[in-house]
């Protein structure tokens, strides 16, 4: 991409994705990303589980009741979680790193959507962080916020149209403007 505004306008949540598999160059930039983004007094209380494990990408793809099928067709997925005692403000830095994850991989010109695990059921009604842990065996103060699925895109999404934003939820000076 050229310019931010274009990156950001082309960057849609892709849920289809084709077999083709992520290149270790590909990966290793992802990671960069969600390595240099910000955090709350550097604390860096992020971590990051890459799954590319089809068996793995196949179980957490059941970690909500809705709206994680499509993980097991993914090749690829990053699982975000962080440590609650390394910094209070661990859930915004852990959206953070998934948000830099997403907008890399639209700049290397893949699909990615974010799937939300904090504070979400399975189907049978456990808490999709307690699942995941279970899966990933994630040692227990760390919390999952996020699984971003990553591939190369497997559908066509148009670019986000600027006719539509509401530009009636920004204010000035005050609530309401004016």
């Amino acid at each position: 991409m050229e310019k931010f505004s274009d990156l950001i306008r082309q960057r849609r949540s892709m849920r289809k994705f084709t077999e083709e598999e992520l290149t270790q160059e590909e990966v290793v930039a992802l990671l960069k990303a969600a390595l240099m983004s910000p955090s709350s007094k550097r604390s860096n209380c992020w971590q990051f589980i890459v799954v590319d494990d089809k068996e793995t990408l196949d179980k957490l793809s059941r970690c909500k009741e809705t709206g994680a099928s499509f993980l097991k067709d993914a090749p690829l997925a990053v699982v975000v979680l962080a440590d609650p005692l390394a910094s209070d403000v661990w859930i915004e830095d852990a959206a953070v790193a998934s948000l830099m994850i997403q907008l890399q991989a639209e700049d290397l010109g893949l699909g990615s959507c974010w799937i939300q695990v904090r504070e979400r059921y399975t189907a049978t009604g456990m808490a999709s962080d307690e699942y995941v842990h279970g899966v990933l065996g994630i040692p227990l103060q760390l919390q999952v916020l996020s699984i971003i699925a990553v591939g190369h895109k497997g559908m066509e999404r148009k670019p986000f149209d600027d006719a539509h934003l509401q530009w009636e939820k920004v204010h000035i000076n005050k609530y309401g403007g004016q």
